[in-house]
């Protein structure tokens, strides 16, 4: 067993070395932050050529699985285009996947991708819409990683209309409310 926190008291030595709930939540927290938990998703590789979502680093230090392009692809500035991956998944009920730029591309190439959603009932193929935000032609190789997939667990929305919602120091301030 671990080391024992103990209580910092006036109580006899007998009592000193009782947990507090704080001391078991700090100790729960400590080491649940070290264990990941793993799920299994059904992939189907939509063509033989196609690679499995990956981490760059493992899933301690990444929280998005990178996406391979299938085929060549060219962007041309301005324009969107749907990059595809080669492969479909089958999404439990209750989670979705999530698209996401990789920053790399953002900063280097002027490259973004479309935040996009793949809900639990889509079965067809993941494509990447990609932008190219610079001012040249930019060539998506066979095999290069294009955006991140992160899944992630959702909650059903029931809406509770009313005539009132509560206060809130915000408000109804929006675009630019907290500033430049």
């Amino acid at each position: 067993m671990g080391k024992r926190r103990y209580v910092e008291s006036e109580e006899p030595q007998s009592r000193r070395d009782v947990l507090t709930p704080v001391d078991i939540a700090r100790h729960t927290l400590l080491h649940s932050c070290h264990h990941i938990v793993s799920m299994n998703i059904r992939i189907k590789k939509l063509h033989s050529d196609a690679s499995l979502p990956n981490y760059a680093h493992g899933p301690q230090e990444d929280a998005g699985l990178d996406l391979c392009a299938i085929e060549r692809v060219v962007l041309e500035p301005g324009v969107a285009q749907a990059v595809p991956t080669g492969l479909a998944i089958e999404l439990p009920p209750g989670y979705e996947a999530q698209v996401r730029p990789r920053s790399g591309l953002a900063l280097k190439h002027s490259l973004t991708v479309n935040f996009g959603t793949i809900d639990p009932g889509y079965r067809g193929e993941i494509r990447v819409v990609m932008f190219n935000l610079g001012r040249a032609t930019y060539t998506v190789e066979k095999g290069d990683r294009i955006a991140q997939l992160i899944v992630a667990r959702y909650e059903a929305i029931q809406w509770q209309e009313g005539e009132e919602l509560g206060e809130s120091a915000r408000g109804a301030g929006g675009f630019g409310s907290s500033g430049r």
